[in-house]
């Protein structure tokens, strides 16, 4: 059995703006603009009377599930200009307290378990980091740029060649909103 056309619709808020060219897609809203290029996809997208819609006419299985990952890709992009995204990261050491500073696009730590050179961390454009107690704060309109950083950061302080049973220091996600 085949499936003529397969579509899916997002609900597009008043104070939000999309614009879109092709297959390019930009968001802007109060909390900034996010834009993403879905050329990739053989879909149809158009945007009319605040309604975002995606479909497929006669697709494979592979366009088919794509109709919907476009549509989610649109929603984090407009919930993410509305609310924005936080990661929160828990800094964790035992012995060697670790020391943060962020300049410019990267974080550096200082001392991790009692190294002399500084460890970094990539933060990509976007998103905006703050060091608070013994938290860390990794917020943004771009889900993937915010997920990204957080990751770079707990990744920075991943330890080789130990027990990691015994060695926990480092910086872990606790919380995603």
């Amino acid at each position: 059995m085949t499936v003529e056309i397969v579509e899916n619709t997002v609900d597009i808020p008043d104070d939000v703006n999309l614009t879109l060219q092709g297959n390019k897609v930009a968001v802007t809203g109060p909390n900034g603009k996010v834009e993403r290029d879905f050329s990739h996809a053989r879909l149809n997208i158009s945007y009319t009377d605040s309604m975002f819609r995606v479909w497929a006419e006669n697709p494979r299985k592979k366009e088919a599930s794509l109709v919907n990952t476009l549509t989610s890709h649109v929603k984090n992009m407009v919930k993410g200009v509305t609310e924005g995204f936080t990661y929160y990261l828990k800094i964790v050491f035992i012995h060697f307290p670790m020391n943060f500073q962020v300049q410019g696009k990267k974080l550096i730590i200082n001392n991790f378990i009692g190294e002399q050179e500084p460890r970094t961390a990539k933060i990509l454009p976007g998103v905006e980091v703050k060091v608070d107690g013994d938290d860390i704060i990794v917020s943004g309109p771009d889900i993937e740029a915010v997920g990204q950083t957080a990751a770079n950061i707990q990744q920075s302080t991943h330890i080789r060649n130990k027990d990691l049973r015994k060695f926990l220091d480092g910086i872990y996600v606790y919380k995603k909103e």
